[in-house]
């Protein structure tokens, strides 16, 4: 099992209905126990990150079971017939009476493990079995025949496109019914280069998955199809009612499914949560830091006693577009780093909270557990330090996953005339404002391209970016190389699915100008300058919580360049309309 995170669990066999299936376990038995559905043609060392997640972070009783004729549980024969939701139904309750005889479970069924979960759920024979469901890339086949019966039934344009657009996605199923051909494909070449496929169609990573048993697991598990398929889809039954809480994990780039065939789900699953991830298909190898993230959550909200079944997080602002999602931000200490972190983590994100000051970092990171993050840390780094940033990112990978959403935010000060600046000055504010922008981008970037499955960069520049002043001329400069940065860093990276946004503040109340450098005054006159800018900017009193919401608003509409404070705007709509107007507003002598 080297490599697909399973080393060192507990494996028993189970025998039902003629097969023996091989159970796996993580965790402590005494625990909530989360049985983990594996899919097609997978076996169940796809969950191994998220299973050993669960059982480390989690504290949960993780189980996993080979679906009978994948992995290393048996097939029955004669394999026609064998394969149906009924007998896996079966399967289900056997591993439940054996690692959870006294207590009902929490199911996460990903593909056909979903379209086997919803049959659980939705069965009376498995009344109080199971506590909630987690649904992902898989539906149930009666509410598909539902779907495809009320769209049929009533042709409209619209349903019609709905109906081809599925049937286009579907395609594999058309193969995987016919016979000999499936068998002969996967013992053959497409069992070989299916590992080859996966890498490069969905950048699920080469780490021991899949296992040497794929090619007998995908022949076997093509009657998955064709013991249900036709029968299901034709005759759906009428009370396929999910009898649990569900949780729903859409990912919005699947190849597979449709978004619309879950337009209706709520008559069938009132207590229902919708979550949606920027991903594709083979998501438990891709993002197992995200679903782990979201079970854990999900699964403890259900085991509070007298909880409701959706998560307080859900009813918030963007909580479905970054529930769960690891966002690092840098300068997090203070103002809008701090103000960006919390919102981030109200969004019900796992948060990573950078900054020079250690202390300030730990403390913004106590303040987004607070505020409804799954999870959150602090780490001491120096973004201008490249191999700090470098070791911060190795660090990050290995014990939080890749970064979905990179905001850096760390910036320092520096005003007085161009002539007044020293050079180590310049040095400091570029190594900062920009030379950390750059780190980021760079490191963290390449994690999020090496993933492939998509990612969002956000870069704090300024109003001053496009609106000079004759006292500005090192940190206008940093901050128009962040800006123009961000343009060309989008176009680079727009085709692998990663966003970047450039966030122009403006005068925000913030403690920059406590901290700000006043360039050829003496260390009097520095004092009183600090202290004329911080009452200035008290006055403006734009709150830094605003410029948060103006990120993650940026975040998920995919913005590039976003204003915020009215001034920033008229700022950049001078610089569009009337350039002689902007610069006539240069000369004008402005604190920081």
């Amino acid at each position: 099992m080297n490599g697909t995170g399973l080393d060192g669990a507990r494996e028993r066999t189970v025998r039902t209905g003629g097969v023996e299936l091989c159970v796996a376990e993580l965790g402590e038995p005494g625990r909530p126990t989360v049985v983990l559905v594996h899919g097609y043609p997978d076996s169940k060392e796809v969950w191994g990150g998220v299973a050993r997640r669960l059982a480390d972070r989690g504290g949960f009783h993780v189980v996993l079971y080979d679906v009978r004729g994948h992995g290393r549980s048996s097939a029955p024969k004669p394999l026609r017939g064998g394969f149906t939701l009924e007998k896996l139904t079966d399967d289900f309750l056997a591993v439940c009476d054996a690692v959870s005889p006294d207590r009902p479970v929490h199911l996460v069924g990903h593909d056909w493990g979903s379209v086997q979960a919803w049959e659980f759920a939705t069965v009376e024979r498995t009344e109080g079995r199971i506590a909630s469901l987690t649904s992902i890339s898989g539906p149930s086949l009666d509410h598909f025949g539902q779907w495809i019966k009320k769209r049929a039934g009533r042709p409209t344009p619209r349903a019609l496109a709905q109906l081809l657009g599925q049937g286009a996605k579907s395609w594999y199923v058309y193969l995987l019914n016919t016979p000999v051909l499936p068998e002969l494909a996967w013992r053959g070449p497409l069992g070989t280069q299916w590992p080859r496929l996966l890498r490069r169609l969905e950048k699920v990573p080469a780490d021991g998955y899949p296992t040497s048993t794929l090619p007998s697991d995908a022949a076997h598990g093509a009657w998955l199809y064709r013991d249900n398929i036709r029968a299901r889809l034709s005759h759906p039954r009428d009370d396929a009612y999910a009898r649990v809480p569900v949780q729903l994990i859409t990912p919005t780039g699947d190849a597979f499914l449709s978004d619309h065939l879950y337009d209706e789900l709520e008559q069938w699953a009132p207590r229902l949560v919708r979550r949606t991830l920027p991903a594709k298909h083979w998501v438990p190898r891709t993002r197992p830091d995200q679903l782990a993230s979201w079970i854990s959550e999900f699964v403890q909200d259900q085991e509070r006693p007298g909880t409701a079944a959706i998560p307080a997080a859900l009813g918030l602002p963007y909580a479905d577009r970054f529930g769960g999602q690891l966002v690092l931000v840098t300068g997090a200490a203070g103002g809008i780093g701090r103000a960006t972190a919390l919102a981030f983590a109200t969004a019900g994100a796992r948060v990573l909270a950078v900054d020079v000051d250690a202390e300030g970092a730990e403390r913004t990171a106590e303040l987004a557990r607070s505020a409804g993050a799954p999870d959150a840390w602090a780490e001491q780094v120096d973004v201008s330090d490249e191999q700090a940033m470098a070791e911060l990112a190795v660090k990050t990978l290995a014990e939080h996953g890749v970064v979905d959403v990179l905001v850096n935010n760390a910036g320092i000060g520096l005003a007085g005339p161009l002539l007044d600046t020293r050079t180590e000055d310049w040095r400091r504010v570029l190594d900062v404002n920009l030379w950390g922008v750059i780190h980021g981008c760079r490191i963290f970037g390449r994690q999020m391209a090496e993933r492939g499955q998509g990612g969002h960069i956000v870069n704090t520049a300024s109003a001053a970016a496009y609106q000079p002043s004759r006292m500005l001329g090192a940190y206008s400069t940093s901050k128009a190389a962040v800006l123009m940065l961000s343009e060309c860093l989008r176009a680079e990276l727009a085709g692998q699915g990663i966003g970047v946004s450039a966030v122009c503040p403006g005068l925000v109340n913030t403690g920059i100008t406590g901290t700000a450098r006043f360039a050829g005054v003496s260390a009097e006159e520095q004092d009183r300058l600090r202290d004329r800018s911080t009452r200035l900017y008290g006055l403006r009193n734009y709150p830094p919580e605003k410029v948060a919401q103006a990120v993650l608003r940026a975040v998920a509409r995919n913005q590039a360049v976003v204003p915020v404070t009215p001034e920033a705007r008229g700022a950049r709509l001078l610089a569009r309309v009337s350039p002689s107007v902007r610069r006539a507003f240069a000369r004008l002598k402005l604190p920081l």
